[in-house]
């Protein structure tokens, strides 16, 4: 009889955080360190389906949808403001509602303000940050980033429309297949599902405020090499090195600030768990590790 191997498998829930309905993604022992998983722009907690089973024999994952992706509830009545300080906001309070006081945070794309808009707040519960193309360094931004800048710098109608044209199936498709030397790699069900998602009605607005509010995450980014510095967290960048978006320039940027970070890149662009997921996970696991034991 052949050994059908053990593989956790990742339940589903929603917890009231903020006035919001947290969806989440959970798998692995309870009593296990935590990993906080913080997807980004166009994604939800959906991308990381393949990553949380390869994790969660040793390491208790959770993988949250942010506020205006994925399946995560925002009640017309709160009000919410779509900025990345309220999003990080409502991510900090869903940590407390679920009692979370210490985890190892891993990055992607917006869940890296995020994540250290979190570490800002609760410096002492953070064991460990693996940043997969998630950027806080301005040497990190690549020419890709040059429309949202413009709208930055002039948050006209026009510049607003100019990249709500790109915010659709075809765009979505392009963005995940961008620098990818094989597209064929790249599986149609994240796109798809994310161009589903931002369909519905009011979804491409909350974007399009979330583009115009990431220029505060620049602001932001000497606060954040404050805290590096200061804290020193473990720190693993694993990075696309074609990635338009967020260029390997960003990820040695990390060691300014914390020499002994580790830098690894791949041959492949943004969405680098799409096609480097084995190789991601085989440099994640031993740096989770040692992090978690050196911290003991």
């Amino acid at each position: 009889m052949t050994d059908i191997p053990n593989i956790p498998l990742a339940s589903h829930h929603r917890i009231e955080a903020d006035g919001v309905q947290v969806f989440y993604r959970e798998a692995g022992p309870a009593a296990a360190p935590v990993v906080l998983l913080l997807h980004g722009f166009p994604t939800s907690s959906f991308q990381y389906r393949e990553l949380i089973p390869r994790l969660a024999d040793r390491y208790h994952v959770i993988a949250p949808d942010l506020p205006g992706f994925g399946f995560t509830d925002v009640p017309a009545e709160r009000g919410y403001k779509y900025t990345f300080e309220a999003l990080a906001k409502t991510i900090f309070a869903f940590t407390q509602a679920l009692k979370l006081s210490r985890y190892a945070m891993y990055v992607f794309d917006y869940g890296a303000p995020i994540g250290f808009r979190l570490a800002l707040m609760a410096p002492e519960r953070v064991t460990a940050i693996v940043s997969q193309n998630g950027n806080a360094y301005e040497e990190g931004l690549g020419d890709a980033w040059q429309p949202i800048q413009r709208y930055w710098r002039e948050p006209t109608l026009e510049h607003r429309n100019a990249i709500r044209e790109g915010l659709n199936l075809e765009g979505l498709r392009h963005e995940y297949s961008s620098g990818i030397p094989d597209p064929s790699q790249i599986k149609p069900e994240g796109y798809t599902l994310d161009a589903e998602l931002l369909a519905r009605p009011g979804s491409v607005d909350i974007q399009l405020d979330l583009f115009l509010d990431y220029k505060d995450n620049v602001r932001l980014y000497p606060v954040f090499h404050e805290y590096f510095r200061t804290a020193k967290p473990p720190l693993l960048a694993v990075w696309g090195k074609l990635d338009p978006f967020f260029i390997p320039a960003g990820a040695e940027a990390f060691k300014k600030d914390i020499p002994n970070a580790m830098v690894k890149f791949l041959p492949t662009g943004h969405f680098a768990l799409e096609t480097h997921l084995e190789e991601i996970v085989a440099t994640m696991r031993p740096f989770l590790w040692e992090s978690n034991n050196s911290r003991l």
